[in-house]
């Protein structure tokens, strides 16, 4: 932002207090307003100084006051950007003795968008003609299952809002799957490496996981049957890859499974070519779940199951030794967002392959070694180390202030010990700060250093 606009913007603050707090007040509450943007650049002290008439060491001083509450991110050289302070989770796997401060990539998640606040407002408005009735509505809103339907729809998949379930989530809806069409001690087959949480289900529902090895050549096609399969052919979890049409007609044919289970948590994130038709559109047996945590926030824990009416009874019924239904307030938010979804999805697009590009070029730059897959979609990079376990390099990250989850995570058998994923969730000017820490933590992973750490489990 141009210095004589934001000391214009700044000026009706500066009327009571002492000036650096007002100066600090001013630019957090134009943040939380949105009128400065998270990741604009703001000028530097002296040029700001000079704009309002104040010392340099009193715009410092607010400067100093908006790091510490996370609200300025400043790097050495690049300046300082405009920021969101976020509230870390408190995590089931932390170690007692880990540093004070760690920069956590377990997580494959972006900050809320700008549109989000907007979307709260007028889903409070929204929710006072509800008040009269109970607020339970195992299938969903009938106003967010037409948003979702059309929603697929105008992406190519043709979708009635009575073949949709709202659901608290993708993984939630694969769970509830499981729960309905499988028994203990059945088959199903799922990609590997895959997402974590898919694997945990399987574990959680006693069922046999069998694995569909995915190489940055593709699906290999399964040779052995299952009563459900998992896979995901857009933006892969963790590799990035997007099947190309005829790679999903070719894995579709090869599968021997009563129901296949589409992800398509990633399906709107397509960073490098044009989006792919959907599995259900080419074969009947594919039943989708989404979500709103990857294109649009994390913290929205809405995502959907769209199938035939008839499953969806029989996952409704299952549903009911669960949560019963989803968050009314949420669902409203969420319906809310799908009517700005090409807004949404065009800037966490842009945000995604900012970091995208900015990580790949830090790796390259410290670690050249390393062989990274480039994402063609989704949020993660998968890198391969050149003769050396991620999970030994993850301990000692740890050790270094960087919690990063090695490859055995995300793999049926705990295979995959030469892999790390990382998630797309460095900003840009912190990414040449993250290869640094990850080349010296292989550096003493290498070199037989001695470690204590436990490698992160928990991770999203």
């Amino acid at each position: 932002m141009r210095t004589d606009r934001l000391a214009e913007l700044l000026v009706p603050w500066l009327a009571e207090g002492p000036a650096y707090t007002a100066v600090a007040a001013g630019v957090r509450g134009l943040a939380l307003d949105g009128r400065l943007p998270v990741g604009t650049r703001v000028p530097s002290e002296r040029q700001l100084a000079g704009a309002l008439g104040l010392s340099r060491t009193t715009v410092s001083a607010a400067y100093d006051v908006l790091r510490g509450e996370g609200y300025l991110r400043s790097a050495a050289g690049a300046g300082s950007t405009v920021a969101l302070p976020s509230v870390p989770p408190v995590r089931p796997d932390a170690d007692p003795g880990e540093p004070a401060v760690v920069r956590d990539l377990t997580v494959a998640a972006a900050p809320a968008p700008a549109q989000l606040l907007d979307a709260v407002a007028g889903a409070t408005a929204d929710l006072r003609p509800l008040l009269a009735g109970y607020g339970l509505h195992p299938y969903g809103l009938p106003a967010l299952r037409t948003a979702i339907a059309e929603h697929l729809t105008r992406r190519g998949l043709a979708t009635a809002a009575e073949q949709v379930m709202v659901t608290s989530g993708a993984l939630a809806g694969w769970d509830l799957l499981l729960r309905t069409v499988t028994r203990p001690g059945q088959r199903a087959l799922v990609e590997q490496p895959t997402y974590a949480a898919a694997l945990d289900s399987l574990a959680a529902n006693h069922l046999r996981p069998v694995a569909l090895p995915v190489s940055a050549d593709g699906w290999e096609l399964p040779v052995a049957a299952a009563e459900i399969a998992l896979v995901t052919p857009d933006g892969q979890n963790p590799t990035g890859l997007l099947a190309d049409g005829a790679q999903r007609r070719a894995l579709l044919a090869a599968l021997d499974a009563p129901v296949v289970v589409a992800d398509e948590t990633f399906t709107e994130l397509v960073l490098d070519g044009e989006p792919q038709t959907q599995l259900a559109a080419l074969d009947h047996r594919v039943v989708t779940v989404g979500s709103m945590s990857k294109a649009y926030w994390s913290g929205l824990r809405v995502g959907w199951v769209r199938a035939d009416p008839a499953l969806l009874a029989r996952v409704a019924q299952v549903r009911g030794t669960v949560d019963l239904s989803s968050p009314v307030l949420e669902q409203l938010v969420a319906t809310r967002l799908l009517a700005v979804a090409d807004e949404v999805v065009a800037d966490r697009v842009a945000w995604l392959c900012a970091s995208r590009d900015a990580l790949l070029a830090a790796l390259a730059c410290r670690l050249p070694d390393w062989r990274v897959v480039r994402p063609r979609a989704g949020a993660v990079l998968w890198a391969q180390l050149p003769g050396c376990s991620s999970t030994r390099l993850a301990a000692h990250a740890l050790d270094l202030g960087l919690r990063v989850t090695p490859g055995p995570r995300f793999t049926v058998d705990g295979t995959a010990d030469r892999w790390l994923r990382l998630p797309l969730s460095v900003p840009p000017d912190l990414a040449d700060e993250v290869a640094v820490l990850l080349a010296a933590a292989q550096e003493r992973a290498v070199a037989g250093a001695d470690t204590r750490r436990i490698p992160a489990r928990w991770t999203a």
